[in-house]
């Protein structure tokens, strides 16, 4: 399997997914989305592959979020389809029958800790930083951040982290549960393949079914259709434009709450 965006090798019956956009620090843009997207989809039959391990390229980022620069000009309609799409890739990874792992090696960002939170299991290395900083731009999460990281850490801290944006470290993860180990960046990996190799000498059927009743249990509400909603609605907002224009103009926001 050839893409543009992602490296994709198989070790030991294990798919390993890298996002190779280093100079863009591994950010999602809607190619890398599809390539992630085909590239699940692809092991969800494959007898061959017993796990997969989701990181990016170089040590500094895993990924920095989304690509700003793609939507900065969208509209309502348009965020919905973004919000939409990335919901759909990232239910791919979390529903894939095979066990996923994300190795986070330095920032995962916006769409990048969303993203890392859509796998099943996280190993950080002692680099790695989290964040949703997307009321910094006038918008909120809209690849699920709302929902996983409340799932996955409770309310409380949750609405701490989403309305402050605060960025917090491997070890603060760790404590609140959004990662299962933190690593150095030299044994990341070796981690990492060996709870995989821990799982795969399990039953993958029971694996298989045991993933679908933990994801069960929790897709039972709507949040995520009210999350891709109100992600949409901050398209139509004065604080929207200026959060990014700010952001591409590398100054401080000024809101008006408009």
């Amino acid at each position: 399997m050839e893409y543009n965006n992602l490296l994709v090798e198989i070790k030991d019956e294990i798919a390993v997914v890298t996002i190779n956009r280093p100079k863009q620090m591994n950010a999602l843009n809607q190619e890398t989305l599809k390539e992630l997207e085909d590239a699940f989809s692809s092991f969800y039959n494959d007898d061959s592959i017993k796990g997969v391990v989701l990181t990016g390229s170089g040590e500094k980022a895993f990924v920095a979020g989304a690509d700003i620069k793609e939507f900065a000009d969208y509209d309502k309609k348009q965020g919905k389809q973004m919000a939409d799409y990335g919901h759909h890739v990232f239910n791919v990874i979390e529903n894939c029958p095979k066990p996923v792992v994300a190795a986070v090696n330095g920032f995962a960002l916006g769409g990048g800790c969303e993203l890392s939170m859509a796998c099943h299991l996280r190993v950080a290395s002692e680099n790695a930083r989290f964040s949703q900083p997307e009321v910094n731009l006038g918008i909120i999460p809209g690849y699920g951040g709302t929902q996983r990281l409340t799932r996955l850490i409770g309310k409380t801290k949750a609405m701490e982290l989403l309305m402050t944006a605060d960025m917090i470290n491997a070890a603060q993860a760790e404590n609140l549960g959004l990662v299962n180990y933190v690593t150095s960046i030299d044994e990341l990996m070796d981690k990492v393949f060996e709870l995989l190799n821990k799982i795969k000498a399990k039953s993958p059927m029971a694996i298989r079914h045991l993933i679908n009743s933990v994801n069960g249990y929790f897709n039972a509400a709507d949040g995520f259709e009210v999350e891709r909603q109100e992600f949409s609605n901050c398209f139509e907002t004065e604080d929207f434009k200026e959060g990014t224009t700010a952001f591409m103009e590398k100054r401080k926001a000024e809101f008006t709450g408009k």
